[in-house]
């Protein structure tokens, strides 16, 4: 009843257990991991319109969609109309779906006038949503928070303004800026997304398992969910939550072996992508996740945290998930 197919524009997902952007997070490793376990689409980490205006080429490798399963989107952000156009441009000639950041709750983010500060002030985020929908060839999907304080709940409205300038989808993470990632994701407000609009809502916060991801649907009504966090050292969990929305079962956990197989699979994908120096550094926080809730963990992060030579992670994560 709740894992189906999904459209956004005259795009056909298989399904609609969706992987959210994360910065520092989504990299093409981590994507291609998570593409084994089938969600519907993955999206890279939010990238700066300006930048990509710029022509910068750290912000290209971020676009790096070599040898992915599509469809893929690519996350923008900014909140400069030229940028956004030129950005809206540049992506729909590179992913299947243009996604637009009004959500980001980061200081260094907000301060700059972009990600969820455009939640303060609706004429000018439609302006944005408005410009990246014409100069895109590609659908384009927008994800939001809920407004920018409780004192300001703008979630439905922004929708609304999407929906009638163009937007494929909306996406809402159920927390304010102000919440970041503190409390509860609220649901009714979702659900108030949802009875108001008629393109498709994908409810996203707190989806860490087989049952979280039953309430989001329960609870709102969504179309899809998009899995965030509940992702991280745990990407297998877009093929338990499917497996389980359509048969009421849970697969059997995964053995230590299964998932050692795995780790190595993306750390040696994050060494392909990134060297060795980068590479050891950036999977430090990946190992901490997959080793979450682990015998003698502490000890484990210890000791990943101080070694600098490859062969010596390898070896560290066969002695440790047996």
């Amino acid at each position: 009843m709740y894992l189906h197919e999904l459209n956004i524009g005259n795009l056909k997902l298989e399904n609609n257990i969706l992987l959210a952007p994360m910065a520092g997070i989504t990299d093409l490793p981590f994507r291609l991991i998570c593409e084994r376990f089938n969600p519907g689409i993955t999206t890279t980490e939010m990238v700066s319109s300006k930048a990509i205006l710029y022509n910068d080429e750290k912000t290209k490798k971020l676009m790096n969609i070599t040898n992915e399963k599509r469809p893929i989107a690519i996350q923008i952000f900014g909140s400069e109309i030229e940028a956004m156009s030129y950005a809206s441009k540049y992506v729909s000639n590179i992913a299947d779906v243009v996604d637009i950041n009004m959500g980001c709750p980061a200081p260094k983010v907000t301060k700059n006038g972009d990600g969820s500060s455009l939640l303060k002030n609706l004429d000018h985020a439609g302006e944005i949503i408005d410009a990246v929908v014409k100069n895109s060839t590609v659908p384009v999907s927008l994800k939001i928070r809920l407004g920018w304080d409780k004192e300001n709940i703008v979630a439905t409205e922004i929708a609304k303004i999407a929906e009638q300038v163009g937007i494929s989808m909306i996406t809402v993470h159920g927390r304010t800026r102000s919440e970041f990632y503190s409390g509860k994701s609220d649901l009714e407000e979702i659900a108030k997304v949802k009875e108001n609009v008629k393109i498709p809502v994908i409810g996203n916060g707190d989806i860490i398992d087989e049952e979280s991801a039953e309430n989001m649907f329960k609870k709102t009504n969504v179309d899809g969910i998009m899995i965030g966090r509940g992702a991280i050292g745990n990407p297998w969990i877009f093929e338990r939550v499917k497996y389980y929305l359509k048969t009421e079962n849970k697969l059997p956990n995964m053995s230590l072996n299964e998932k050692r197989k795995i780790i190595t699979e993306h750390f040696l994908l994050e060494l392909q992508e990134k060297g060795e120096y980068t590479g050891i550094r950036e999977f430090r926080k990946h190992l901490a996740y997959y080793s979450k809730g682990l015998g003698k963990a502490s000890e484990f992060r210890k000791k990943i945290n101080t070694l600098e030579k490859s062969k010596d992670v390898i070896e560290c994560i066969n002695e440790y998930f047996v």
